[in-house]
């Protein structure tokens, strides 16, 4: 049998910062060489906007699928000591460049990364309903647009995830790929999905949420980002300024 082509990683550095390509020009990850829990690139610190809406307690269980630069693997792993975090990745030699390049720690036993198509792990009947957050940043080594994209990949996230549960995935902008994505996510979300502004390299992050429907006061919102700045130095009242002028929402409320 044939084996699969996989991506050629490669690497380059900028002052501290350490970046992860496929073969090409284009940004798969980051990690700063003196902070290395540190989340580099403002989409992905986006990723981490579920902080907003859960609370990471005994026995929550993170998912990624795409490891990239491990970044999301280790930032939510070190939230709390009890955390658990599984990653989902096809290319081997991004796991090993995880592990050498970028100080992710599978000795870690609450940490588990898997090998596997991702479509293929969520279209797994023994992974419904595992899951508290699920973080999706798939793409090839052009960066043109995810490389899942499909209604049933979607819907698989939505099977995974517990309820209440919320998805926060990366999509490309600039990509002709990125209305028929929206689209379908809010199929399979009933419409229940966040739009982050566009970042750097087209980045536009997206929230959707499964469960109970949700009304929060913009205040409590912003006393909430507050504190995960704090807490985790991550630029959380910027996330609530922009889903609030970014989604049509009312002035005293965010109901989804």
């Amino acid at each position: 049998m044939k084996k699969p082509a996989y991506e050629a990683v490669t690497f380059s550095e900028v002052g501290n910062i350490r970046y992860l390509h496929l073969g090409t020009p284009w940004i798969q990850g980051a990690m700063n060489l003196k902070k290395p829990l540190h989340i580099e690139l403002e989409y992905a610190q986006q990723m981490m906007a579920w902080l907003l809406f859960l609370e990471p307690l005994v026995g929550f269980h993170a998912l990624q699928l795409g490891l990239g630069s491990a970044a999301l693997t280790k930032f939510t792993n070190h939230l709390n000591k009890t955390i658990k975090t599984t990653a989902v990745e096809l290319n081997p030699a991004i796991i090993i460049a995880a592990q050498a390049m970028f100080d992710l720690n599978l000795k870690n036993d609450r940490i588990q990364v898997v090998q596997a198509n991702a479509l293929d792990f969520t279209q797994q009947v023994a992974h419904n309903n595992q899951f508290d957050v699920l973080q999706v940043d798939i793409f090839n080594g052009e960066a043109s647009g995810p490389a899942l994209n499909s209604k049933q990949f979607y819907q698989g996230c939505f099977d995974v995830l517990k309820s209440p549960g919320v998805l926060t995935v990366n999509l490309f902008h600039q990509h002709s790929s990125y209305a028929k994505n929206i689209r379908r996510i809010c199929d399979v979300f009933d419409n229940r999905v966040l739009l982050f502004k566009e970042v750097h390299d087209c980045n536009v992050v997206a929230i959707a949420f499964k469960g109970p429907y949700l009304k929060f006061a913009w205040s409590d919102l912003k006393k909430r980002a507050k504190t995960i700045q704090k807490r985790y130095q991550l630029p959380a009242k910027q996330w609530v300024a922009d889903l609030k002028s970014n989604n049509l929402q009312s002035k005293k409320y965010l109901e989804i």
